[in-house]
């Protein structure tokens, strides 16, 4: 039954589930109400119950508990949707046995451990690629998958003994959405588990607090050639913002618990100019000084070129899930000791991004995050190990097995 995690894996990720960021519906494309009711019919016929997708498209479903035995309620959550950083249209995964050096994707795309070193981790084991044209939807397909066969082996297994599961599956995650609708309450589980992290072993219940800014720059228009002193152009006043703020904290410049502002979009004209930066940081401290340097920078240009200039507009996103994770760190322990017993070795790290568990930590769930086994996220670069996918369904059943155990 392991072998299905790969033939479901595939299967999900050739569904076209893209999130828009632009959209003003919930969830914000249609598509993945259509993948939706797929894994609907999916988790009814594996034998799951209370299977439903509510009216925002969000997927839950319960294996009952098949012991009298006391037992938290525990929750196994993935998303469905697939990032918009890059196309996820007509993905064509491919298994190959890798057998090193570089792998030819396509005439202009070659995945090569010379960029990619953890390539070298896999070398003669299977692994599934894109074709080079799209991303894979490891990220997260690879979590639905994992998490469905891993329902499906407990369901055939009633030797096994564990408590009530209930699993749920999110719109928009990619778009920062995903626990924008969740019924915390309803889907009842006392904690739980994304799966939606990276190589195998990564374990992780801290993450970036997070922002995003949108700036909005109102310049004045007038002909160059009488423009001395009226002209004001905003693309010059934008360049300046960002000149502004510390360019050795930008992401390309900043590893592990180092916070960055993100220019992640600068659409620019005379009269006009709208910027948008996300800025993150896992100290919650360091996090509200960054968010306060920008809005001074902001000022400091209002100053200078008249109060009405230069427009602000700044949301929190989301928060550093250890805050509520930490004072019940057993949930992180069960999920160390789960992966030990299965032979995978546990790497505890801060993500440094988001995930569904944040938000939903803060809701009164506490959700750290698993490994789904995916690398290079979001783009034509990304794999997944079949070995990773498996231990991954390993680490569920370990995990439903101890919390009856413990």
């Amino acid at each position: 039954m392991m072998e299905k995690v790969v033939e479901r894996f595939i299967r999900y990720a050739k569904e076209y589930t893209t999130s828009d960021p632009k959209s003003k519906t919930f969830p914000s494309t249609g598509r993945q109400l259509v993948f939706a009711d797929q894994l609907v019919e999916e988790l009814k016929q594996i034998g799951l119950q209370e299977v439903e997708k509510d009216n925002n498209g969000y997927v839950t479903a319960t294996l009952p508990a098949n012991t009298d035995s006391p037992a938290p309620v525990i929750g196994f959550i993935a998303h469905m949707d697939t990032s918009p950083d890059f196309s996820g249209e007509n993905v064509k995964p491919i298994i190959r046995l890798y057998e090193g050096g570089a792998i030819q994707l396509n005439e202009k795309v070659a995945l090569s451990p010379d960029q990619f070193p953890e390539l070298g981790k896999y070398i003669g084991q299977e692994i599934i690629t894109t074709d080079g044209n799209t991303l894979l939807g490891a990220d997260d397909k690879a979590g639905l998958a994992e998490i469905v066969t891993a329902m499906e082996y407990l369901i055939a297994h009633p030797e096994i003994k564990h408590g009530k599961i209930r699993i749920g599956f999110t719109p928009d995650e990619e778009i920062g959405k995903g626990a924008d609708h969740f019924d915390v309450a309803r889907f009842g589980a006392e904690f739980a588990y994304t799966l939606d992290g990276g190589e195998v072993g990564e374990l992780e219940y801290e993450n970036f607090n997070a922002a995003m800014a949108t700036i909005t720059i109102q310049g004045r228009s007038v002909h160059p050639g009488a423009a001395k002193n009226k002209m004001i152009n905003a693309i010059h006043v934008g360049q300046k913002l960002d000149s502004l703020l510390p360019p050795q904290q930008r992401p390309e410049h900043t590893e592990k618990y180092e916070g960055f502002f993100h220019l992640l979009s600068f659409e620019g004209r005379v009269e006009k100019t709208v910027m948008t930066y996300i800025i993150r940081d896992h100290d919650r401290k360091l996090f509200n000084s960054r968010k306060e340097m920008l809005t001074q920078a902001c000022l400091f240009l209002n100053d200078e070129f008249g109060d009405s200039t230069v427009q602000l507009d700044m949301e929190d996103q989301y928060y550093n899930m250890r805050e509520k994770v930490e004072p019940v760190k057993h949930v992180v322990d069960l999920a160390e000791e789960a992966m030990c017993e299965v032979g995978v070795e546990p790497i505890i790290r801060a993500i440094r991004g988001g995930t569904d568990g944040a938000r939903l930590s803060f809701m009164g769930l506490p959700c750290p995050n698993i490994f789904a086994g995916g690398h290079n996220f979001h783009g034509p670069y990304e794999y997944v190990p079949v070995s990773s996918m498996k231990k991954a369904v390993e680490v569920i059943i370990r995990i439903a097995q101890k919390v009856v155990a413990n």
